[in-house]
Parts: structure tokens; C-alpha cells; sequence
């Protein structure tokens, strides 16, 4: 399955005469009314080009008045299109407080993720990010993860809150979509350590090497 869908996805980006761009794929079910899961579903695969869904400048975040959804009342950790409501509100509610984008918490108050990207905050030379639980794990997050581990980065998987964040030394996004964009302050309080010599920016510059099929092992730490 995995080689018809990466065979598939080429031929849309033949199709489309593309060579950088994001990929969409897409499952649902057949037209019904049914409150069961579908005897039958269908696969769409899209691709058009796109920037970098959060720029490239470093972020101005809020903390959201909006959480993320309960684990037991919802599969958290599925990609499904139905999240996006919950994104969709917490980014406008950012926009409209004159901020780039939202942190959303989970039930209990612990920081849990962006409306469309993971979070990681460093502290003292280790890189902290939410656990599963609440989160989607996402791909490029466990790419992150791979990357500090082959730079020899700590990194470390824990519970923190809001609170944690205001003597942090920088913080950083990471999607897909966002790629790897760094965070210039969260509810107006600026991170102490400069973008260039954190360790956001190195996972960054190495993200962006592998994207490119280019070796990054030249990043010196």
C-alpha cells in the first residue's frame, strides 16, 4: 500500500509539473447518511505549490483561550478534517489579538500544540515537547526528533506549563506545512537567546537540508 500511494503521489506531481510542493492526501467515505464507519472508502491525493504556511519571519504567539479536544472524546491523534474546526478557531482568535498564531493547552492546562504544528521550547541546552496524550504526532516532528538524535541534541518528551515557557531560552513550530519557524515571544514576552545561535535554528537548517536532499552533517553544535 505504502508504494501504490508514494507511486500515486508522483504521478499527480508529473501531472501537475511540479517538483516543490505540498501534498495533500485525502481519505473519506462514500456518500451516506450513516452514523457507522463506511463499508467503502475513496483516496484523493493533491498537490499545489505552496510557501511556508507560517512565513518565514519568527512568530509573535498567544496562549489560546481554546484547548484541545478531549482524548477520550475524540481520536486526538488522528489527522481528520473535523481538528480543523478547533484550529481554525484558535488562529483567528490569535489574528484577532494581533498575534501570528495560537499555543493551545490541553484539559488539564499543560501546553499541548499550535493549530497546525508541534512545539518544542529549549531550556538550558535540551529541547522539551509535549508527550502523546493530546497531541498530533506528527510527521515532522518525529523528523525533528530523528535530527536531534543523529546531532546528538537532547531532547526530551515531558509535561509543562504555560508558565515554563517565560524563562525559556527559544521556542519553535513544526509542521508539514510550517516546516520548521522559529517563535519570537509568547503573550508578548521575547525569548532570551537570538534565533541565529539557538538550537531551533540548527534543527531548522537541518531540516532544511534534508528537505533538499542535501547532507546537513556540516552542522556543528
Amino acid at each position: 500500500l505504502f508504494r501504490s500511494l508514494t507511486q500515486a503521489t508522483y504521478e499527480v506531481l508529473a501531472r501537475n509539473s511540479q517538483s516543490n510542493a505540498y501534498v495533500r492526501p485525502l481519505v473519506f467515505c462514500s456518500p451516506n447518511m450513516s452514523l457507522t464507519s463506511p463499508h467503502e472508502v475513496s483516496l484523493m491525493i493533491a498537490s499545489w505549490e505552496w510557501g511556508k504556511y507560517l512565513g518565514d519571519q519568527l512568530l509573535k504567539v498567544c496562549i489560546s483561550s481554546y484547548q484541545r479536544p478531549n482524548p477520550k472524546s475524540f481520536k486526538v491523534e488522528a489527522k481528520a478534517c473535523g481538528h480543523y474546526v478547533n484550529s481554525i478557531l484558535a488562529t483567528t482568535e490569535a489574528k484577532q489579538r494581533g498575534f501570528d498564531e495560537g499555543l493551545l493547552l490541553d484539559i488539564e492546562g499543560f501546553v499541548a500544540e499550535g493549530p497546525g504544528a508541534n512545539f518544542f521550547y529549549e531550556k538550558d541546552g535540551v529541547l522539551y515537547t509535549p508527550p502523546r496524550g493530546s497531541i498530533l504526532p506528527g510527521i515532522t516532528r518525529q523528523t525533528v526528533l530523528e535530527i536531534c538524535s543523529e546531532l546528538d541534541l537532547r531532547v526530551e518528551e515531558k509535561l509543562f506549563k504555560p508558565e515554563d515557557l517565560f524563562d525559556a531560552d527559544s521556542a519553535f513550530f513544526c509542521g508539514t506545512a510550517a516546516e520548521v519557524i522559529g517563535i519570537e515571544s509568547i503573550e508578548g514576552q521575547k525569548f532570551s537567546k537570538p534565533w541565529k545561535e539557538s538550537m531551533g535554528a540548527i534543527v531548522q537548517e537541518a531540516y532544511r537540508c534534508l528537505v533538499l536532499d542535501k547532507s546537513y552533517s556540516y552542522v556543528i553544535v
